[in-house]
C-alpha cells in the first residue's frame, strides 16, 4: 500500500512533495487511525465494556472540539470530521477496537444515513429542480430581470435578506431555496460566495426561531409541556427576548447599509469586487457541479412558478405529515410534523409539476429533464457527505453522554445565581450547540432544565427559555458541523470552511452583545428596553469596528 503511494508520488524519479500537504496529511492520519484500529480489532477479540469510562465527562465534548479545530486549521472538513468520529468511537468504547468500530459503523455512519435519508431525498430532488430551472433558462432570465431592477450590491444583499426572511417555514428549505434563487443576482453584483452564505445562514435558523408558524416553533412546543403554558404561547412570549435572532437581523441591515466588512469576510469581499474572484479559495468545491447551458427561451416565470409551487407543496407536505387532513388544526399539525418526511413529500410533487410544466412550455425535452436528475445528485454530494459525517459525530457525542454532562453543569450553576442564570443559560446553550452542531438537540436538553429552575409564574421563566433558544441558535450558527451551516454552504455553492471562518467573527459579535443583554435582563425584565439597548450597542459596535478597520490595507 505504501509503495503504491510512493509510485504515484514520483515524477521523473523524484518524490512529488506536493503530496505532503496539510489536507493530505490529515486524511492519511485519519486513514491510519482507522486501519490501525481495524488491525488491532482482529487481534483483540470481542470483549468490550458497554459503558464508557468517559461518559458524561468533559471528554464527551472533546471529539467535536477536535473536529472543529482540525477543520479550521487544515481547511479540510471531511477528514477533520472523520477524525472526530474515530476519536468519539474510541472514547465511547474505552479504546476497545472492536467495540469502537461497531460504534463508528452502526451507531455512527449507518444511523446517520438512515436518520437523514429523508433530507438526502430532499437535497437530491432540490438539486434536480435547480438543474431543471437552469436548463430551462429560468435562472438566467431572472438574472437579466434582476440586472434591470436590482442595480446595486446593497440592493442585491437586501433582496437576499428579504427573501430569507419571507421563507420562514423551515431552515433547510430556506437555505437551499434562497441560495438557488439569489445566486445569479449576487454573482452579477460581485458579492462573494462567503457573503452570500452568511446572508443565507443568518436568515435561516434565526428567522425560524422567531416565526410562530415554523418547524422550529413546533419542535420547541414539544419540550415546553408541564410549564403552565401551551407550547406556542411560551414560544411567542419568548420571541421579544430572543436577542441573538433579533439582533442578528439588525446586524445584517446595519452592516449592509454601512457598506463594510471585517475579519476574513473583508478579504473575500475585496477579492470579489476588485479581482472578480467570488471564492478567494475553494473554487474547486464551488464549481464541482456540471455547467448547464442556459436556454435563451427561458422566462422569469420558469423560475418563479417552480419556487412558488415548491413553497406551497413543502408547507402542504409538512402539515399533511402532521395530520392536518386527519382533523388536526394548523398549529397542531406543525407540532406533530416530521420535516424529514414532509419536505421530501412536498419536493417530489414540485418536481413532477416542474418537469411537466417545462415540457409543456417546450423549453426542454423529456430527455433533457431526465439528464438533470444525476446532475442534481452530483451537485449535492458534498453536502450529503458532510451531513453524514456531522450527524455521525453528533451520534458519538450522544454515546458519550454530552447532554448529561451539560445538565450536571447547569444544575450546579443554578444555586445562588438566579439573576445571572439567563446569561449562563445562553452561554451553556451556545457551547453545547457549537460542540454538537444541533440547536434542536440543545434546546431539547436545556428547556426541561430551565423550566424546572424558574417559577412558572415568573417573567424569568420566559427570559430563561428565550436565552436557551437564542444560545442554541447562536451555537448552531457558528458550528462547522451544524446541518444548517452545511446547507447554507450548499445553497450558496461556497467552500464550507470559508463560510465558517468568515461568518464566525460576525456571529461572535452578535453573541457577545446578546450575552450582555441577558446579563442585565434579570434586573430590567423589560423586552422593549433590553432590545433597544441591544440595538444601540450593535450599531455602535459596528461604527467602532468600521473606524478601526477602514485604514487597514488588505495585502
Amino acid at each position: 500500500m505504501l509503495s503504491y503511494f510512493f509510485v504515484l508520488s514520483k515524477k521523473k524519479g523524484n518524490l512529488n512533495m506536493k503530496f505532503f500537504t496539510k489536507k493530505n496529511l490529515c486524511a492519511v492520519i485519519a486513514a491510519m487511525i482507522t486501519l490501525l484500529t481495524g488491525v488491532i480489532a482482529f487481534a483483540a477479540g470481542e470483549d468490550a465494556e458497554t459503558t464508557s469510562n468517559f461518559y458524561a465527562t468533559f471528554w464527551a465534548l472533546v471529539p467535536p472540539l477536535v473536529a472543529i479545530a482540525l477543520a479550521l486549521i487544515t481547511k479540510e472538513v471531511y477528514s477533520s470530521l472523520f477524525v472526530g468520529i474515530v476519536l468519539g468511537g474510541l472514547l465511547s468504547a474505552n479504546f476497545h477496537p472492536v467495540a469502537a468500530l461497531d460504534n463508528i459503523v452502526n451507531e455512527g455512519l449507518i444511523s446517520a444515513v438512515s436518520g437523514t435519508a429523508g433530507i438526502f431525498i430532499f437535497l437530491v430532488i432540490l438539486g434536480t429542480l435547480v438543474a431543471l430551472v437552469n436548463k430551462a433558462g429560468g435562472s438566467s432570465a431572472f438574472g437579466r430581470w434582476a440586472e434591470t431592477h436590482i442595480k446595486t450590491r446593497v440592493g442585491a444583499m437586501f433582496a437576499t435578506f428579504v427573501l430569507g426572511v419571507l421563507i420562514f417555514i423551515d431552515d433547510y428549505f430556506n437555505c437551499l431555496t434562497v441560495g438557488s434563487v439569489m445566486l445569479p443576482v449576487t454573482d452579477s453584483h460581485k458579492i462573494s460566495r462567503a457573503k452570500l452564505a452568511f446572508l443565507i445562514d443568518a436568515t435561516a435558523a434565526p428567522i425560524c426561531m422567531i416565526a410562530p408558524v415554523s418547524s422550529w416553533a413546533a419542535a420547541v412546543s414539544e419540550f415546553t409541556k408541564g410549564t403552565g403554558y401551551s407550547g406556542i404561547e411560551l414560544f411567542v412570549r419568548a420571541i421579544p427576548y430572543n436577542y441573538y435572532s433579533l439582533l442578528m437581523l439588525v446586524f445584517i441591515i446595519a452592516i449592509t447599509l454601512m457598506k463594510f466588512d471585517y475579519g476574513p469576510m473583508r478579504i473575500h469581499e475585496f477579492n470579489a469586487i476588485n479581482k472578480g474572484d467570488l471564492f478567494t479559495s475553494g473554487r474547486e468545491t464551488a464549481e464541482q457541479g456540471e455547467v448547464v447551458e442556459s436556454n435563451p427561451r427561458g422566462k422569469v416565470i420558469d423560475l418563479i412558478l417552480p419556487v412558488v409551487v415548491l413553497v406551497i407543496m413543502a408547507i402542504t407536505g409538512l402539515i399533511y405529515v402532521g395530520g392536518f387532513f386527519d382533523g388536526n388544526d394548523f398549529i397542531t399539525a406543525f407540532g406533530n410534523t416530521d420535516a424529514t418526511v414532509g419536505l421530501p413529500w412536498g419536493v417530489i410533487v414540485a418536481l413532477v409539476f416542474t418537469i411537466a410544466y417545462l415540457i409543456i412550455r417546450r423549453v426542454i425535452t423529456f430527455k433533457e429533464a431526465m439528464e438533470c436528475i444525476p446532475m442534481g445528485f452530483k451537485a449535492m454530494v458534498p453536502a450529503m457527505l458532510i451531513l453524514t459525517f456531522a450527524t455521525s459525530l453528533k451520534n458519538m457525542t450522544g454515546l458519550l453522554g454530552a447532554a448529561n454532562y451539560v445538565e450536571m453543569l447547569m444544575d450546579s450553576a443554578a444555586a445562588g445565581l438566579a439573576n445571572f442564570l439567563p446569561a449562563i443559560i445562553f452561554l451553556v446553550a451556545c457551547v453545547l450547540a457549537f460542540s454538537t452542531g444541533t440547536s434542536w438537540g440543545t434546546f431539547g436538553i436545556l428547556i426541561p432544565i430551565v423550566t424546572a429552575i424558574f417559577d412558572p409564574s415568573s417573567e424569568l421563566l420566559i427570559i430563561g427559555v428565550s436565552a436557551c433558544l437564542a444560545g442554541a441558535v447562536c451555537g448552531d450558527h457558528c458550528s462547522p458541523i451544524s446541518d444548517t451551516t452545511i446547507m447554507s454552504s450548499a445553497g450558496s455553492q461556497s467552500n464550507h470552511i470559508n463560510h465558517v471562518s468568515t461568518q464566525l467573527p460576525y456571529a461572535i459579535t452578535v453573541a457577545a452583545i446578546s450575552f450582555f443583554t441577558y446579563l442585565i435582563a434579570a434586573f430590567i425584565q423589560n423586552a422593549v428596553v433590553l432590545l433597544s439597548i441591544g440595538v444601540i450597542i450593535t450599531i455602535g459596535s459596528l461604527f467602532v469596528i468600521k473606524s478601526v478597520t477602514k485604514n487597514k490595507q488588505i495585502g
